[in-house]
């Protein structure tokens, strides 16, 4: 709907902003204020305190900040691999044969993690493939639930690739692996990034399958702050979620800077 007059648009904007106030950054501050608080017994915490960061960055947290930075890591570089292969190898692929593998492949994604979790926690309870109470399980999951987005991020990439790039690579008898090298990747690489992106984001966050399947010595930031959070600890939990963010954050800054390295080149 056209807003024409000055009234009409600032109520829309102070509509917008009490939505976004109420929905999105009051929580946030709650979460923040929370992770400094000794004690919240009135409208505002009291007893400020950095104890529950200091907490956070050692001994058993802090094993969990590694263990959620070294699993999307893992999981979101093969999720792109698998992903990136199956997409190039679809491309060439037409009707009803790529609607289905299509299907397939982006099915995890249809369901509940939870129900994930649980499927891979059996299929890979018993030998010849036992994997309970090791760390390949917990990797195993986050790449099933990720390699869909994964793999349609590169599709997206795929399809608005000009082929005339390709084409004159291969009339200038260019081999298909040297394209792909030197062309084709290339030209997706900022559709590969937002995947990898994506990816880890979606890794770094994640707990319903993740809690079904976790070794003990294995414990990711969702799991841990989970576990916080349900017996009361709720000023820890927010420290670790605070920086659950922080470390999602700076792994995506840092990824957002390749694609204008690349393009320079």
């Amino acid at each position: 709907m056209l807003l024409w007059s000055d009234r009409s648009r600032a109520a829309a904007w102070a509509l917008t902003a009490l939505i976004i106030g109420v929905l999105y950054v009051a929580p946030l501050a709650v979460i923040v204020l929370a992770s400094f608080a000794g004690q919240w017994n009135g409208v505002l915490p009291s007893l400020p305190t950095l104890g529950h960061y200091a907490e956070a960055v050692q001994g058993s947290s802090g094993d969990q900040i590694v263990a959620s930075l070294v699993t999307g890591a893992v999981a979101s570089l093969v999720a792109l691999a698998a992903g990136t292969w199956a997409a190039l190898a679809l491309r060439s692929l037409s009707g009803r044969l790529r609607r289905v593998l299509e299907l397939v492949f982006f099915l995890p994604s249809a369901v509940p993690s939870v129900s994930v979790g649980l499927g891979v926690l059996v299929a890979y309870s018993q030998p010849p493939v036992l994997l309970n109470g090791t760390v390949v399980i917990v990797l195993v999951v986050h790449l099933v639930l990720i390699s869909a987005f994964a793999f349609g991020n590169v599709s997206a990439g795929l399809s608005r690739l000009a082929p005339e790039f390709e084409q004159v690579a291969e009339s200038l008898g260019a081999r298909p692996g040297f394209r792909l090298r030197h062309v084709t990747l290339p030209l997706l690489m900022p559709y590969l990034l937002a995947a990898f992106s994506l990816s880890i984001a979606l890794s770094m966050g994640e707990l319903g399958a993740t809690v079904m399947v976790y070794p003990p010595g294995w414990v990711t930031l969702p799991v841990g702050i989970f576990a916080l959070t349900d017996r009361g600890d709720i000023f820890q939990g927010s420290a670790l979620t605070v920086l659950l963010i922080l470390e999602t954050l700076a792994v995506l800054g840092a990824v957002s800077l390749v694609p204008k390295k690349a393009a320079g080149r």
